[in-house]
């Protein structure tokens, strides 16, 4: 039995932009076949799309929580987000400005 898929956005602070952080996120993202993307906010946060199982969810969150090694992140903010049909396979970072 299959889990129903929700759709997530992840708002983490701290120093989290210029550490490697998009990659990190790509790659636990990744490992966990979770949809969506990342990317870098003007504010100096870094904004994160997914779509996956709660349990996936719960693994997400707490890499973000982590964050890679030269990162420091002081806060993760969750909200839900609306699933939309069109939104693409897989994972990646987008590179558009601000």
């Amino acid at each position: 039995m299959s889990e129903t898929k929700q759709a997530k956005r992840y708002f983490v602070s701290g120093m989290v932009q210029g550490v490697g952080y998009r990659y990190y996120t790509l790659a636990a993202a990744e490992k966990l076949r979770v949809s969506g993307f990342v990317r870098n906010l003007s504010d100096g946060r870094v904004e994160v799309f997914a779509v996956g199982t709660p349990q996936q969810h719960g693994e997400l969150r707490s890499m973000l929580e982590r964050g890679p090694r030269f990162s420091s992140v002081s806060e993760v903010r969750e909200e839900p987000a609306i699933l939309d049909a069109q939104d693409r396979a897989g994972f990646f970072i987008d590179h558009s400005d601000y």
